[in-house]
């Protein structure tokens, strides 16, 4: 028997035993009826607060995912691949997403898409969602989950990909980059650019855990250099030009002599350019400004905006080739598991 066939086999007997635990199951151990757990999936509300709290604990120690997709078109579900993103009015995400959905869709896989507005519980539920249809696989953005998502999708079976993002312990693939070097990279751009007053700015970044890896990596590498500040600066809503221009005056208020900076975002950028043009600010001779994500605007703005691109086509298409593999019986071993696309730094006028 060769590791792949091994493998596979491996991963059908987890997936009949998540599928062996049934209703009756739940009910018993939660101590109501099966009706009552059958309600509970269908509308949690309806059921007393007592009772649903004793059905999601017993679901939750069970491993226990509805399966939704009856006997015969149980075939049909493996040509579904779940993508959860954190929100599908982020651009970055757009076009790692639709290389992705054409990549799949020239194999004959469709895509079910999901957003998590940043919250592991949203996620947490879209994943049990996904997995109660038998998908052929399953994504994810990022190396941050609950610990029940680790656990459902490890017994799972399912091949799954975290993208955008690498780090230790994923849970099957991942395909991304480094997100502290990313911050590190624009500290040392601006550090080579005599700029010494230094601010990351960025938005929800108490949820946002890879835009504050790139913060922690930006004011970890500037703070070794001779620099006379470097502040952190966080607004707690989402990431727009509004918030760029809200950004830059905190900034600029907590950093008198402040001389440049880094974006969590090319729209934080943005905005940080649009409040220096409103204060007379001129960029880069008093402010050197560097983005995040490379956006169709980024070379188009005045100035032009230095900003580091973390090439989402390439993460679509190697998270597409991953899947593929794993569903044709070569799935992925040792490090051909984890992929490094790597970053690169675009310099243009705002430096």
């Amino acid at each position: 028997m060769d590791a792949d066939s091994s493998l596979q086999r491996r991963g059908t007997r987890k997936r009949r035993k998540m599928q062996s635990i049934t209703m009756m199951d739940v009910a018993k151990l939660a101590r109501v009826s099966p009706s009552t757990v059958s309600l509970y999936l269908r509308k949690p509300a309806a059921v007393s607060p007592a009772a649903g709290q004793e059905i999601a604990r017993a679901i939750s120690t069970l491993g226990y995912v509805p399966n939704l997709v009856a006997g015969g078109l149980a075939a049909a579900s493996s040509k579904v691949v779940s993508i959860i993103v954190p929100s599908i009015r982020n651009a970055f995400f757009a076009e790692t997403v639709s290389t992705l959905q054409s990549e799949l869709a020239a194999e004959g896989l469709q895509v079910l898409l999901g957003h998590s507005e940043y919250g592991e519980d949203q996620e947490e539920a879209l994943v049990r969602t996904a997995l109660s249809w038998a998908p052929a696989a399953v994504v994810l953005t990022g190396l941050s989950h609950s610990a029940e998502t680790r656990k459902l999708l490890q017994a799972s079976g399912v091949p799954v990909v975290e993208m955008w993002e690498l780090g230790a312990r994923p849970i099957d693939m991942a395909v991304g980059f480094s997100h502290p070097q990313v911050g590190a990279s624009a500290a040392r751009h601006l550090l080579s650019k005599d700029r010494r007053a230094l601010a990351f700015i960025g938005a929800r970044m108490q949820e946002d855990h890879r835009a504050a890896k790139r913060a922690s990596g930006f004011a970890e590498t500037a703070r070794r250099g001779e620099i006379l500040s470097c502040e952190i600066i966080n607004h707690p809503g989402a990431a727009t030009v509004e918030a760029g221009s809200l950004l830059l005056n905190r900034a600029l208020q907590q950093i008198p002599k402040l001389d440049g900076i880094a974006c969590s975002n090319d729209l934080i950028a943005l905005g940080a350019l649009f409040e220096c043009q409103r204060r007379g600010i001129a960029v880069p001779h008093d402010i050197a400004v560097v983005g995040f994500g490379d956006l169709d605007f980024s070379a188009s703005c005045i100035p032009s905006l230095t900003t580091i691109r973390p090439s989402g086509d390439l993460i679509g298409r190697e998270v597409a080739r991953l899947i593929l593999s794993s569903i044709q019986g070569e799935r992925p071993e040792g490090n051909a598991r984890i992929i490094d696309t790597g970053h690169v730094l675009i310099e243009r006028r705002s430096t």
